[in-house]
């Protein structure tokens, strides 16, 4: 089970840490990622993080600007979101996956959370 916290309201430029909560024993066998969907468009991949937390991959549309974590001894993943903009305003979810890479930013995932509403305003 995976349960996301952190979203919530943020003026432009501001910023916005979310946190991913995993139950299991086996967290460090997951690659993490974060998704994000927007009212009216596809779930699109944002970052993800390999299984023991060294190797880190963003969308270009965040690259610079967000940065992926885990902590496998709290079986948490976050997502440190900086420089808010209000096209970044959407549904963000966090994945876990058993197998493949980190490199990857298709959306096959074995575990989904249910999502955190993040709204960035103008």
């Amino acid at each position: 089970q995976l349960v996301e916290s952190g979203g919530g309201l943020v003026q432009a430029g501001g910023s916005l840490r979310l946190s991913c909560a995993a139950s299991g024993r086996t967290f460090d066998s997951y690659v993490m990622g974060w998704f994000r969907q927007a009212p009216g468009k596809e779930r699109e991949f944002v970052a993800t993080i390999s299984r023991g937390g060294i190797n880190t991959y963003y969308a270009d549309s965040v690259k610079g600007r967000f940065t992926i974590s885990r902590d496998n001894a709290k079986n948490m993943v976050s997502l440190q979101m900086n420089s808010l903009k209000p096209e970044d305003t959407a549904v963000y979810y966090c994945a876990a996956r058993r197998r493949g890479s980190y490199y990857d930013s298709g959306s096959t995932y074995d575990y989904w959370g249910q999502g955190t509403q993040v709204t960035v305003s103008s």
